[in-house]
């Protein structure tokens, strides 16, 4: 199985024009796709199955549970399935099932352990007011994001460990907008406060996947993580600004086998 992977694309500021990738079975948007939601239309009638886990960008200047519904609609309208700590089986033309297991992960601000937490949460102050997101009323601010992140990383730890039924699937693929190691950071930045806002510690969860796909971080990573009993692919197709450069290693029809040997 092939996967086209886009992310980043912020297309409320930038001109990108996506095309589908020869040979992809299917296209996973990592999230950040556009903030105004308009940019989702470029998408309706893809020729493949669309996966989409929204990014942070996709609740700017929104309540979060009524941007959530709203995303879900839209997504049903549009034709794609929309991975909300939500999963889904696919299976290629050879018959290989594929679980796609998707949570946009929000920061849990630990990435640096809980010693770091209060100086990461603060640097994260910047990055809510920016956003300007609000749920029940109310700020969604720092503490309301952790909150929502330790949701999704238990959704996740209990949903990977489905993987114990491995008759069910030939492989386990997690989709997620934060990076889930601090590996993803952004080298230009290195590991700062702030970095705790887009990179987790999810390695723990790694040895329950074959590939992990995220966006959040406005560069590229194609890694190993090497564990007890094998690696996990860790990959990241960000598109970012281009005022900033940050296209330079971005590859718009990148093809990722699901199946390829891990070396």
């Amino acid at each position: 199985m092939k996967i086209q992977l886009l992310s980043d694309l912020h297309l409320e500021t930038e001109a990108f024009l996506p095309q589908p990738a020869p040979g992809a079975d299917l296209l996973v948007l990592a999230g950040d796709v556009d903030s105004s939601w308009r940019g989702l239309q470029l998408f309706r009638d893809w020729p493949v199955p669309v996966l989409f886990v929204p990014g942070n960008h996709e609740y700017d200047g929104r309540d979060f549970d009524l941007a959530c519904a709203g995303l879900h609609a839209l997504a049903d309208e549009l034709g794609f399935t929309m991975l909300d700590n939500a999963s889904c089986v696919h299976t290629d033309s050879q018959g290989r099932r594929v679980r796609f297991v998707g949570s946009t992960r929000w920061s849990d601000f630990d990435v640096f352990g809980p010693s770091e937490r209060a100086r990461a949460m603060r640097a994260a102050s910047y990055f809510q007011r920016m956003m300007a997101a609000s749920r029940d009323g109310q700020p969604f601010d720092a503490i309301a994001v952790r909150a929502e992140a330790l949701n999704c990383r238990e959704w996740l730890t209990q949903e990977l460990t489905l993987g114990d039924v491995s008759a069910a699937w030939d492989a386990t693929v997690v989709i997620t907008h934060f990076a889930p190691s601090l590996r993803s950071a952004d080298p230009r930045y290195g590991k700062q406060p702030g970095t705790a806002s887009f990179c987790n510690d999810d390695e723990a969860l790694f040895s329950q996947a074959r590939l992990w796909l995220h966006g959040h971080l406005h560069c590229q990573h194609d890694y190993l993580f090497e564990r007890a009993g094998g690696a996990t692919r860790v990959i990241c197709n960000a598109r970012g600004h281009q005022r900033k450069g940050e296209p330079a290693r971005f590859e718009p029809e990148l093809l990722i086998d699901v199946f390829a040997t891990l070396a």
